[in-house]
């Protein structure tokens, strides 16, 4: 059983919003329902203000594709909806149509874990305008916030240099669902485990954890919380110093540790949760050190994130895992990726194809016309441009790109460089070719993508830009078409 499928009922035909059910029956109605076109879904800006993307949540998207219709009680449930006039919003031969309906687009993805970049499709959808158009608010749902976790976790795991970083978001997180995506996310982005007992067993994360607060506090004295959770779980034990006095609390783990050790176990480590970390972890790494543990590791937590952890290090902070929830699992200083779903292209009456392109007062939002696909170039050092091409159109042998949002701007490449292309096909008519992978093969994946790109684009603050670009016969298609819009425009 996938996934999804083990936490939500399925179908999920109606985890979508009104309007497209509204558009639905509008093409239903004028008999454009199974018109073929394409549609693109993508971000137009890398998230907290960094240079990159990490790709995440297709597995969710496959699971919900394959199972994807409306059932009798969706249909029942429609057939309640009304109108302004009070009278059925869908007439009953409607849904019988969405009733009968089975999935049957093409939809092309790129791979989770890999690095992606503003402009370029993560999913394409090509088959009957209806059913891309009831499909756009799940795919969104499912990709947007597990590509802004992903990342997320990316840069903190980037800025502990190495250290394990725990995911510990679950109290904090956006309810049920928002917590289990956010640990999963968390772990392709470069987490080592997560607090999570439900992700661990539905994507086999593995899972840390020790005790809270209230374990010293039901104990009349900090000493006697300690042994006795070391005489309950001898094999797990990081001690959580900072109830009352940080460094008495260090002392206080210390003597049960060597009671443990007597009796040939090991003390894990502490747990620093609040106070001054790059002092107390100093201080605490001393005395650890003093009384004969020198492996004994110095946990942290306490609202970390990329920034602070960096800062920490810079301090000389002793701490050797760092665990992270509130600001990993919401991704707090940027709540959504603001990803968006375009159409591309539609099939005429002839079978030709004619691109669609919506223009906007703001360069960023003018969408990028036609049926899209990504090459990569890199070369032994890694990564060295992206061109998005239009697959109706080809490629010419130039090996250069244009900048979406700056046509002066030009990336050419070199014709050694190796290419291939992003989008791997997920499903054909409707049925699921994709073979979701293992959670440790995306997050693998994650690193190697991290390791070929260029260290200025990693960066936190005012990262490099990493070219991504338009192929040019796609630029010019996009230019005219820009061009003739406003022209009629501008004469109606």
């Amino acid at each position: 059983m996938s996934e999804l499928n083990t936490i939500y009922r399925t179908p999920l035909g109606l985890l979508t919003d009104l309007y497209q059910l509204t558009m639905a029956y509008g093409h239903w109605k004028l008999g454009r329902a199974e018109q073929q076109a394409v549609f693109h879904l993508f971000f137009r800006k890398s998230p907290f203000k960094g240079g990159y993307a990490i790709a995440a949540g297709l597995s969710h998207v496959v699971d919900l594709l394959r199972e994807f219709r409306f059932d009798p009680t969706d249909i029942a449930y429609l057939a309640t909806l009304t109108g302004n006039d009070g009278r059925a919003l869908f007439e009953p031969a409607f849904l019988d149509y969405l009733g009968e309906m089975r999935f049957a687009c093409d939809v092309d993805a790129i791979p989770e874990g890999t690095v992606v970049f503003p402009n370029q499709p993560l999913l394409r959808v090509r088959g009957p305008i209806l059913q891309g158009q009831v499909i756009e608010t799940a795919l969104l749902n499912m990709v947007n916030f597990q590509t802004l976790v992903a990342t997320k976790a990316s840069r903190i795991c980037a800025a502990a240099g190495g250290d394990p970083v725990l995911e510990f978001g679950l109290r904090r997180a956006q309810g049920v669902d928002g917590s289990l995506a956010a640990s999963r996310a968390a772990y392709i982005g470069g987490c080592s485990s997560t607090s999570n007992v439900l992700a661990g067993k539905l994507y086999g994360i593995p899972v840390k954890g020790t005790h809270a607060h209230s374990w010293i506090m039901s104990f009349d004295n900090e000493p006697d919380a300690f042994a006795g959770y070391a005489e309950a779980m001898p094999n797990n034990c990081v001690f959580l110093v900072d109830t009352y006095d940080t460094l008495v609390g260090v002392r206080n783990a210390i003597d049960v540790g060597l009671q443990l050790r007597r009796r040939g176990h090991e003390m894990v480590g502490i747990r620093l949760d609040s106070g001054d970390l790059a002092y107390l972890s100093i201080e605490a790494r001393r005395l650890l050190d003093e009384a004969g543990f020198p492996d004994a590791a110095i946990v942290a937590s306490n609202d970390l994130d990329e920034h602070i952890i960096k800062d920490l290090k810079n301090q000389g902070a002793t701490i050797a895992v760092w665990g992270v929830g509130t600001k990993l699992s919401t991704a707090y200083d940027q709540p959504a990726l603001g990803g968006v779903y375009k159409l591309g292209a539609v099939e005429e009456s002839d079978g030709a194809w004619a691109p669609r392109v919506k223009l906007s007062e703001q360069a960023i939002k003018t969408s990028i016309p036609g049926m899209l696909q990504v090459r990569r170039f890199a070369d032994a050092r890694g990564m060295i441009a992206d061109m998005i091409y239009d697959e109706l159109t080809g490629v010419d042998g130039a090996r250069r790109v244009v900048d979406p949002t700056d046509p002066t701007r030009h990336k050419r490449i070199s014709p050694d460089a190796d290419a291939r292309d992003l989008l791997v096909p997920v499903t054909r008519n409707g049925q699921v070719v994709y073979e979701n992978e293992p959670l440790v093969d995306i997050r693998d994946r994650a690193q190697q993508e991290l390791a070929s790109l260029h260290p200025g684009t990693r960066r936190f603050m005012n990262p490099h830009e990493y070219p991504v670009g338009l192929e040019p016969t796609l630029h010019e298609l996009r230019r005219r078409m820009i061009d003739d819009a406003r022209t009629v425009a501008e004469a109606n």
